[in-house]
């Protein structure tokens, strides 16, 4: 689709399906490579190690640096896109993101990729929540959840996507490949981008939140490094430095915010007993996603000895299913709404995390791969119908605001969730090792049994809290998001 093609619409005409496809194109690739390489490090964690002649706890750094970055600057993602324009900010965070991975291709030591980590992070954090602001602003009436649905393939898939190609990169070619496949996919976002991006209204905003813009970065980030951290140790020194900081932060972020009438995230939208029902399924949904993410590989590695490649590839029924079961959820939303959608969706996670717990070290490869299959369906089934929900329950002058809000505390639970999870994991060996020392297969098995049944519990917690949810109140046809089809162009 040209450009032209797309100025072809009248201020009373929304866009149509057709007429979005290339700019969703722009969006679902710039997506894809940022979320991709979040998960794309921790496979190449030995071989840093070895090539750097460094520390884990050193290299380490290049995942918790990103994952801070991403933190600290998803806040100011809302206020940048209303102020300078949504495809302004999202074309020039994807080149920064792109610059960054050209930076950490070129690194020489352990110190040099950490910083160039950062750049990306502070590159990639902004994309996931514009993208999402800009797709269902774009979205035609009555599609908006299978619009969001196709927007968030890539959002199941990378995560899933990324231990299969950096373990075949890392064990086949060179790490320095997982940074450098960036490049070409970066350019192409960008001119896909400009030609076919549309040039929303800005909206308008007050001054710059100095304060907010200040306390936002440092509560998130300090949040995210210390529930990290607490995957050591939850009574660390630096554990409890970065709770502290992050929780007096946030608080005063919080009272800063209600305080003004345009806050840089606006936090009045949790009064909507709706909204925030949804976003705590979201919530409970991250932590079972990213904690699926993080817990399989480790058993498939450390108790079944499985390499990384091979981990990968086992993961993949997990992507598979959500990348089939995520345009089904957002046309479902459309017909029957959010909640017997995500539902549906939690169920079937309660299902497979239970099974799950129910592994050993002697359990075959399918009754790994049949509940990671479940997982990834009830992910695709409920993830988007949720996203679309919690925007529709706030005022539609919100919606960027809201996106950065929800990418804000997504980044924090999914911190949690690995960090959380690893701290069950530990304690649990732990317990194990001192009643059955002589039997470490026992010991890897219960150990990870119970920490799956604990994902268990968090995932029925979410099917509960889904039969809450109600259908948003329909905005009037026109209101629902502003005009687009004037407005189109480079």
């Amino acid at each position: 689709m040209s450009s032209k093609a797309t100025q072809a619409g009248t201020a009373s005409q929304p866009l149509t399906m057709k007429q979005i496809i290339a700019p969703l194109v722009a969006i679902i690739v710039g997506m894809f490579m940022v979320i991709l390489d979040g998960t794309a490090m921790n496979v190449a964690m030995p071989n840093l190690v070895k090539d750097f002649e460094s520390t884990i706890g050193v290299v380490q750094w290049t995942v918790t640096g990103y994952a801070l970055a991403q933190s600290a600057v998803i806040p100011l993602a809302g206020w940048l896109s209303d102020r300078f324009g949504a495809k302004r900010i999202f074309l020039l965070s994807v080149v920064l993101f792109t610059l960054g991975s050209g930076l950490c291709a070129l690194a020489t030591n352990a110190g040099e990729l950490i910083a160039y980590r950062i750049v990306q992070g502070l590159g990639g954090g902004m994309v996931a929540p514009i993208a999402m602001a800009f797709t269902y602003r774009l979205s035609p009436p009555g599609k908006v959840g299978a619009v969001m649905g196709m927007i968030g393939i890539p959002m199941l898939l990378a995560p899933a996507l990324g231990p299969v190609v950096s373990g075949w990169l890392v064990d086949y070619v060179t790490w320095h490949w997982i940074f450098l496949i960036n490049l070409p996919i970066g350019v192409v976002a960008v001119i896909v981008g400009l030609r076919t991006l549309p040039k929303l209204d800005r909206q308008s905003v007050p001054a710059l939140d100095f304060l907010g813009i200040i306390f936002a970065p440092v509560a998130f980030a300090a949040l995210a490094y210390g529930v990290s951290e607490g995957g050591t140790s939850w009574t660390s020194t630096k554990t409890i430095a970065g709770l502290v900081i992050g929780g007096v932060a946030l608080i005063l972020f919080i009272i800063v915010e209600l305080r003004r009438t345009q806050p840089l995230l606006e936090l009045r939208v949790f009064k909507s007993a709706n909204f925030t029902r949804g976003i705590v399924v979201q919530w409970i949904s991250q932590i079972a996603l990213f904690g699926t993410i993080f817990m399989v590989p480790l058993f498939l590695q450390q108790a079944k000895g499985y390499s990384a490649f091979d981990t990968g590839l086992i993961m993949l029924p997990q992507a598979i299913a959500a990348g089939i079961f995520m345009p089904i959820g957002g046309r479902l939303y459309d017909k029957i709404g959010a909640r017997p959608v995500v539902i549906s969706g939690m169920a079937l996670i309660t299902i497979a995390a239970y099974v799950l717990s129910t592994v050993s070290t002697e359990t075959s490869l399918i009754m790994v791969m049949l509940p990671l299959a479940m997982i990834g369906a009830g992910m695709g089934l409920s993830m988007m119908p949720l996203n679309t929900h919690i925007i529709q329950s706030a005022p539609p002058e919100l919606v960027s605001r809201v996106t950065s809000l929800t990418a804000a505390a997504q980044q924090v639970m999914s911190s949690f969730a690995v960090a959380g999870l690893a701290t069950m994991l530990t304690s649990r060996v732990e317990h194990y090792m001192g009643e059955n020392p002589a039997d470490p297969s026992a010991v890897m098995s219960s150990s990870y049994g119970d920490t799956f049944f604990l994902l268990t519990g968090i995932a029925i917690v979410g099917a509960v809290v889904g039969l809450l949810l109600r259908r948003p109140k329909q905005q009037p046809q026109g209101a629902e998001k502003p005009d687009v089809s004037m407005m189109m162009g480079h």
